[in-house]
Order: structure tokens, then C-alpha cells, then sequence
């Protein structure tokens, strides 16, 4: 909130006054769909979201966070590299102007009881976020009971014993204390995080285009350095977590596979099903593999 409010003053500085932005943080104004609410009948010009919070304003922007797609921030970069740019076009087609992705790092599985295996998640209750339809289905398919819950519900369902697991980055369950009603993490590269803003691109095609300038300019620089720190954050969070007794539980390679071969299934079931673009999709797969090919081979040499 500090960058993002000096980023505001510097853009009412350089634009003498004709563009200000006023930020409401601490989730004042209610979770996402409250928020996009407000913006449909202009209370609120834009948010800061998650992709999942967008999924029905323009549902591409799951492909990022589709289960085990990637297995490092690495893969992750590369693929961002060729596809950010195309993921903001079509965001802004369906009407709305963002300034850049800002990774999250990966959420992994907290529980109570150790995870390693394909067979220890068969049952267990895990969180969901509301109107993420792709990981209720894909966590249907692991043979787990997906909870939806708001995220102010969470820990509450933590302590209840509502739920067993939970998804989220290192850094997020810090910031939630999420990681008080945990034992242990099973660094399984779940899936790929990412925040952004986006503002009603009707209400900055009102701005000129000098103005238009300015704020992309800014935006996008403060975007671009919380890309960078948020990923060196959730690696200070991930020291913490097992610093206040947290255990990490490592998973087999083999398991791995079986998991990802059951999410592919239905992951492309739910492309067909015109859940997201399959093209876009399959582009993806395409870079995540070459890449995968590229660094084995330099690792050979």
C-alpha cells in the first residue's frame, strides 16, 4: 500500500492534478465479487485481484493458475515472457486496463497431517476459493471434498476442523496466520500465484492519452518491482514457517506424476468444456515443455 500510494502521488504530480487515485486497502470494501459489484455500478472505478476473482469477466486469466502446471518460478518466467502481454490484451478487450502481473510465488498444501502421496489427500477437506470452478473441480479429481469458504472464513475453518488443507503461498499464510492451525507443508508446486489491478477501461479512456501515459508508466514500474520482491518475500516466509516449527514434508517423484496425470485429464476436459481457451493452453504447455527440453539439455551438456 506504501508503493501504491506513492504511486498515486506521483501520478497526481505529473499529471498537475487531473488524475488522482484513491486506494481502499484492509479489504474495507469487501472481497472480490463485492468489489466488482461496486465497480459495475461505478462506486469504484477498480480493484486490486486475484485471476480467479476475474474468471467470469475474462476466464483466460486461469491459465497461469491451472494445478502443477509449472514446476518452478523458472518455467513460471519464461512462460510470462511470450504470454503476459496477450493475457493483458484480452483483459482489456473484456474492458478492463491492467499494468502487469505480479507473481505470488506458488501456493503449496498445508495440513495438519503429513501429505506424500496421492492416497493421503483421498477425503480431506480442502479450502477453495469462491468462483475458483477450475481447482473445485481439479481438487474433486485428487479425491479430495473441496470447501468453498471466503477468505475471512478460513482460519475459522482451520480451527473448527471445517478444513483439512489449505493452498497458498508461504507469504500469504503468514499474512493470515493461516500458519498458527497448520504442522506441516508439502512443497508440491500446487499452483501459480499472481495479484494485479485492474481499472474499467471506459473510465481511463476518459483520461488523455498524455495522462493515459503516465499512469500506465507508473503502474507498470510498481507492478514490475512487485514481481521481483513478492517472490523474495514468500522465500523469507517459507524460512519463517519452518523457523516457528512448521515441518516440511517432501514428496515422491513418482506421486507426483500420478497427480498431475489425473489433473491433466480433467484440466483438459475443462478446456473443452470452454472453461478457457485450449489454444491459449495449449501454447502454454508448448513453452513450458521447450523449456523444460532447453535446461535438460544444457544440464546433459
Amino acid at each position: 500500500m506504501d508503493d501504491m500510494r506513492a504511486g498515486a502521488k506521483e501520478i497526481k504530480e505529473r499529471t498537475d492534478g487531473r488524475v488522482q487515485i484513491k486506494f481502499y486497502g484492509g479489504g474495507v470494501m469487501g472481497n472480490d465479487s463485492k468489489v466488482l459489484g461496486k465497480m459495475r455500478i461505478g462506486a469504484l472505478q477498480g480493484g486490486a485481484f486475484t485471476p480467479s476473482a476475474l474468471a467470469t469477466v475474462y476466464p483466460d486469466l486461469n491459465l497461469y493458475g491451472l494445478p502443477l502446471v509449472f514446476n518452478s518460478e523458472e518455467e513460471a518466467t519464461h512462460v510470462r515472457q511470450t504470454m503476459d502481454a496477450k493475457l493483458m490484451a484480452g483483459l482489456e478487450e473484456a474492458g478492463l486496463v491492467n499494468f502487469g502481473f505480479a507473481a505470488g510465488g506458488f501456493a503449496i498444501f498445508m495440513s495438519n497431517t503429513p501429505i506424500t502421496s496421492l492416497d493421503d489427500l483421498k477425503g480431506k477437506r480442502v479450502w477453495v476459493p469462491e468462483g475458483d470452478t477450475i481447482s473445485h473441480e481439479a481438487m474433486r479429481a485428487l479425491s479430495l471434498a473441496p470447501m468453498t469458504l471466503p477468505l475471512t472464513d478460513v482460519l475459522t475453518g482451520l480451527q473448527t476442523g471445517l478444513i483439512d488443507i489449505v493452498g497458498i503461498s508461504p507469504i500469504g499464510a503468514l499474512v493470515l496466520q493461516w500458519h498458527t492451525k497448520i504442522k506441516y507443508i508439502t512443497e508440491l508446486p500446487m499452483v501459480y500465484t499472481l495479484g494485479f489491478m485492474a481499472i474499467q477501461k471506459k473510465a481511463f479512456d476518459k483520461l488523455s492519452v498524455d495522462d493515459q501515459q503516465v499512469v500506465r508508466e507508473v503502474m507498470t514500474g510498481i507492478y514490475e518491482k512487485f514481481d521481483r520482491t513478492n517472490l523474495v518475500d514468500n522465500r523469507g516466509a517459507r524460512d519463517a514457517l519452518l523457523n516457528a516449527g512448521i515441518e516440511s514434508v517432501t514428496y515422491d517423484e513418482a506421486e507426483l506424476e500420478r497427480i498431475r496425470a489425473v489433473l491433466e485429464t480433467t484440466i483438459r476436459a475443462l478446456g473443452e468444456e470452454g472453461r478457457f481457451s485450449l489454444d491459449l493452453y495449449e501454447e502454454m504447455i508448448t513453452l513450458v515443455e521447450n523449456y523444460r527440453s532447453d535446461t535438460g539439455q544444457v544440464a546433459a551438456d
